[in-house]
């Protein structure tokens, strides 16, 4: 028997039909515990307590503020609290913004991806170990920079790098490129190397962060639903 508390979780969302339907889904997997939500920044506010939260799921724009702010000012009363922002735009420069004592532990959906409670409950567990997941949607169509860290790194090393920012752990990551798993460690170590990220708990959250950075997305799919 699995006596592993749920995740505690709370969604700020002002769509209350998205909300609902978001929250029932969430409530109908067996480790996570919807707690709170809220459908403004105020109210969060108001009724939030991030110290007994695990992760909280903030829409990007809401109508008396944005759910970054409200994200940076919940994670400074819980270090631990983990942060999945939703949006149907694509803003990630935002977690590029992000002060740099909270900004590990950070991850950015589409509001499409939410159709897939599978996805969006993966993400929300490695979220609250402190991972950081992009939307496959936006990591799938980055392109490298020239002349920046990002743009050093060969194919396979972009690849294996893609995959972390998509939230794929080694064994998946091996498996897709057919590689074997310690392939894909030594890939790791290469790709800290030539990014200077020291390693530790907390490289993949920094070599995610780089390829925000040094990567672009083609202009004309601003909107992450294609139109």
């Amino acid at each position: 028997m699995n006596s592993k508390k749920p995740l505690r979780i709370g969604i700020v969302e002002d769509h209350s039909l998205f909300l609902e339907l978001m929250s029932n889904a969430l409530a109908q997997v067996s480790d996570i515990d919807i707690v709170a939500t809220a459908d403004n920044v105020t109210e969060a506010k108001k009724w939030f307590e991030p110290e007994n939260l695990d992760v909280v799921i903030l829409d990007i724009e809401l109508p008396d503020g944005n759910g970054v702010g409200l994200g940076v000012t919940m994670r400074r009363r819980n270090e631990k609290l983990g942060i999945v922002l939703l949006s149907d735009r694509d803003m990630l420069e935002l977690i590029l913004g992000l002060p740099q004592d909270v900004r590990a532990g950070w991850s950015y959906l589409t509001k499409a991806a939410t159709k897939s409670i599978e996805a969006l409950a993966g993400a929300i567990r490695a979220t609250a170990q402190g991972e950081t997941i992009i939307d496959p949607t936006l990591i799938n169509r980055a392109q490298a920079r020239p002349g920046t860290g990002i743009g050093s790194l060969t194919n396979r090393q972009f690849e294996v790098l893609r995959s972390v920012a998509r939230g794929d752990n080694n064994q998946t990551i091996a498996n897709d490129l057919g590689i074997a798993v310690n392939s894909v460690g030594n890939h790791l170590i290469a790709i800290y190397d030539a990014l200077g990220i020291p390693e530790g708990k907390n490289a993949r959250v920094a070599a995610v962060l780089e390829f925000l950075q040094d990567t672009t997305r083609p202009s004309t799919f601003n909107r992450v639903n294609g139109d």
